[in-house]
């Protein structure tokens, strides 16, 4: 048994709850693999489960997603031999190890590098899910695209136009939104006002098939206004805070329209589907579809300067924590 870093919180709060510890580091159990990881993804819902917003049973390690090499496995774990490079979802990935179900873990294939897989394999699976699985994105389609800039938004955007679909982005700088042009988006729109109007005005009055929402509160009330008769309102995140309640009947007043609140892991629970996900993702990444866009790396033990940066909303792309 040895020793291991570990970013822990005891409380809820600012990025400065994030701390640095040491932990024992066991075997894995029967069924586990355990790695040492070489790449850490940063998500907004990070910082979600710092402050509260998404609860947690504290004390609590965060990070959702991680990559690195086969240290050891557990009892009955056939598929997986120590120097395998994987890239895995699962809680607790704030760490120089991390030890979970080898159910869980993939395989990366020689094209996919350990730092593209932790940036990418959370929010292009979001990615996925969004364009194949909630609502499949058809040719012909428009969509809205908030924070095209961003993590998943940066995924999204050039798979959705990989697909024919024309992206209208809103974004919040002239540099965001270069990038967002570059990503694919056909038109951009700088701020958060009148984006309704603005997406009527550039559709011909008609509005959008589908609004691909990760800001929350402040961009609700777009979203609805700038949807198609049975459109779809995709809220997937909460940067700005959690979204009002909607009554159903407005729904219905403005066209029929469509709500929901997906969560990947509702779309990933069974270990096919995140194969037939992670499959589809790596495809795309083969083929140069899409690319990591990874910004900025930060050490392990500066998690709460990275959790600074991700609430800041300067960061464009993708953000890792590198352990060692």
């Amino acid at each position: 048994m040895s020793d291991s870093r570990i970013i822990r919180m005891h409380e809820t709060g600012g990025p400065e709850v994030l701390t640095l510890e040491h932990s024992s580091l066991d075997p894995p159990g029967p069924g586990q693999v355990r790695v040492r990881q070489t790449a850490i993804g940063l998500n907004f819902i990070d910082t979600y489960h710092r402050t509260g917003l998404y609860p947690v049973k504290l004390p609590f390690v965060p990070g959702a997603e991680a990559a690195g090499v086969v240290e050891a496995v557990g009892e009955g774990v056939d598929d997986f031999e120590p120097g395998e490079r994987v890239a895995y979802l699962g809680s607790g990935t704030y760490g120089d190890h991390f030890t979970g179900p080898a159910a869980r873990m993939l395989k990366l294939p020689d094209t996919v590098d350990d730092e593209t897989a932790a940036a990418v394999l959370l929010k292009g699976l979001t990615a996925w899910m969004l364009l194949f699985e909630v609502r499949r994105a058809r040719a012909g389609d428009t969509a809205l695209v908030w924070a095209p800039a961003g993590g998943v938004g940066s995924l999204l955007v050039p798979w959705a136009t990989s697909l024919g679909v024309r992206v209208i982005a809103v974004t919040s700088s002239e540099e965001k939104a270069a990038h967002a042009r570059k990503l694919g988006a056909r038109d951009v729109i700088i701020g958060r006002a009148n984006v309704a109007e603005t997406v009527r005005e550039l559709t011909q009055g008609e509005g959008v098939d589908v609004s691909y929402d990760s800001v929350g509160r402040d961009s609700a009330g777009a979203s609805l206004s700038a949807l198609k008769p049975r459109g779809w309102w995709i809220s997937y995140g909460n940067a700005s805070g959690p979204a009002e309640p909607v009554a159903p009947g407005r729904l219905g007043q403005l066209g029929s329209l469509v709500l929901t609140r997906p969560g990947l892991f509702h779309f990933i629970s069974d270990p096919a589907d995140l194969a037939r996900g992670a499959a589809a993702l790596f495809g795309a990444l083969r083929t140069g579809t899409l690319c990591a866009h990874v910004e900025r790396r930060f050490a392990l033990e500066h998690a709460a300067d990275a959790h600074r940066a991700l609430e800041s909303g300067r960061t464009i792309g993708a953000s890792l924590l590198i352990p060692g």
